[in-house]
């Protein structure tokens, strides 16, 4: 199990599986994000409090989502880099990174022109917000970090560190409006 396990996250065999899915999972993902965003900017009935404003929320949510989901999947290839020093994990994680980082300027881009006409302002410093742009800060950290190096292992090394600290920002981001 093991040996088939490590074959597959080989480069070699991870760029064989990769090549295979890739192309069905762009297809289904195309497929349905256009339905999902026809959904609900043109299907979608209109808010009787925020109006026609509402309708970012059906990017912002699912951009704030996928930026906490990246970090988690940054967070656990960088674990696995760590320990075993598997290069495939190194690259998993910088690609983490720069996804995490567009989806969660997404978000807060999203946010604010959520936040302007239902604040009367483009940001606020609550906490999730807050919290979230420090997500934010975090992502270009690690990019920076990973190619400041002339050694890419030493580089992605101290960027799995800031990863692995960085994770006490995610509870943060979940339960700062509860706190």
């Amino acid at each position: 199990m093991f040996k088939k396990l490590f074959n597959n996250v080989s480069p070699k065999g991870f760029y064989k599986l990769s090549s295979m899915l890739i192309p069905w999972s762009l297809a289904f993902s195309l497929i349905f994000i256009t339905y999902g965003l026809y959904l609900g900017l043109f299907i979608a009935p209109e808010d009787y409090q925020q109006g026609q404003a509402f309708r970012i929320i059906y990017v912002h949510v699912p951009s704030a989502w996928l930026s906490l989901f990246a970090y988690s999947t940054l967070f656990f290839c960088s674990i696995i880099a760590l320990i075993w020093k598997i290069k495939v994990f190194e690259i998993l994680s910088i690609s983490a990174a720069k996804v995490g980082a567009l989806f969660t300027f997404l978000a807060l881009v999203t946010g604010s022109i959520w936040g302007k006409p239902m604040w009367g302002t483009w940001w606020v410093w609550d906490a999730r917000l807050t919290s979230e742009l420090v997500l934010f800060f975090i992502y270009i950290g690690h990019i920076f970090i990973s190619n400041a190096y002339d050694d890419k292992r030493k580089g992605d090394r101290f960027a799995a560190i800031l990863t692995l600290v960085g994770i006490i920002n995610l509870p943060i981001i979940k339960w700062s409006v509860d706190w």
